[in-house]
């Protein structure tokens, strides 16, 4: 009898470590949202969205997934001050996205019409593009190359603490004082 109730304290311990794992494992990783959701969450709380706007051929893409994505600074900061998205920026899927329709159609090359709206026709990957609300007014402010986490930690501050709203950039890199090591 000792020994079943042994066994079953293990079992339960065990997947108590388990479940505990698992969700470290998913706490530990971006939530990207597609367009759809990200609109939807943008109607119920309005944050600033992130979109890392991205191609399958791009290994700085790659780099940047593997390095900076994972850093757990920027997991945080992305995932509670955010909505981050992942764009294919020459996926073929029909898009819709505040309340207008974006195709792949060939007129920008592999690009998508969603992708050239919002990287402002400069088309080169890796970009993140901060979409921000004030007033009604969206601003799109896109930020082509890799960024190393460190970098990418000073650039999600200005956005998700509405420094650009008071401070220019070079003001809030002077004192930005951050987390990432």
């Amino acid at each position: 009898m000792k020994k079943i109730l042994f066994l079953g304290v293990i079992i339960l311990l065990s997947i108590d470590s388990f479940s505990q794992t698992i969700y470290q494992t998913e706490n530990n990783s971006v939530k990207w949202y597609t367009f759809e959701e990200a609109g939807k969450l943008l109607n119920r709380n309005p944050r600033p969205l992130f979109i890392d706007t991205y191609t399958d051929w791009c290994g700085w893409c790659k780099k940047m997934d593997k390095e900076t994505f994972t850093n757990p600074v920027i997991i945080d900061i992305l995932n509670s001050k955010f909505y981050p998205v992942k764009f294919d920026a020459e996926g073929k899927e029909k898009i819709t996205f505040l309340g207008q329709t974006y195709i792949n159609d060939g007129k920008y090359g592999n690009a998508h019409q969603l992708a050239a709206a919002l990287l402002k026709g400069q088309l080169s990957y890796p970009t993140v593009v901060f979409l921000t609300q004030d007033s009604g007014k969206i601003g799109i402010s896109p930020v082509p190359g890799f960024r190393q986490a460190g970098e990418m930690e000073v650039l999600l501050s200005f956005f998700a603490d509405k420094s650009y709203k008071t401070k220019t950039w070079e003001d809030h890199q002077k004192s930005f004082v951050g987390k990432v090591k």
